[in-house]
């Protein structure tokens, strides 16, 4: 019994992703059809407007499935547990950045001077 119900629900799950699909696929269709209207150009407010309603129409029919479900409850999660982090202050921040740009300048002269020695080693070898 519990197999049946399971499999229903997964093939509606299906059946829903797919109109969901064909939604977003619409919205987009729509946004481009009708550029012009009987010959008259269509503003683009009322064009943008048309694809986010259907396409919003199209992504909740996708979270009414039990995969958009578990998206919603994960992405809930995820910001209950950004909301938990501690975020460095602003001076935290300039002097991190700065100590970086310091040893990338160090980092990169300190490379310029053994390629630069590196070279001329192998122009002495070479003899020219």
């Amino acid at each position: 019994m519990s197999s049946t119900t399971e499999q229903q629900s997964s093939s509606l799950d299906t059946i829903k992703l797919i109109a969901s699909l064909a939604l977003i696929v619409a919205a987009i269709g729509v946004f481009y059809y009708f550029a012009t209207w009987q010959g008259e150009p269509v503003s683009i407010f009322f064009r943008v407007l048309a694809l986010l309603i259907i396409a919003g129409a199209g992504v909740a029919l996708a979270f009414t499935t039990a995969n958009g479900k578990r998206l919603l409850g994960f992405l809930k999660d995820s910001r209950l547990e950004v909301r938990k982090m501690v975020w460095p202050t602003r001076a935290e921040t300039i002097q991190t950045t700065m100590m970086v740009m310091i040893i990338v300048l160090i980092l990169s002269i300190f490379l310029w001077l053994v390629d630069m020695l590196l070279g001329w080693g192998i122009k002495s070898l070479i003899g020219n």
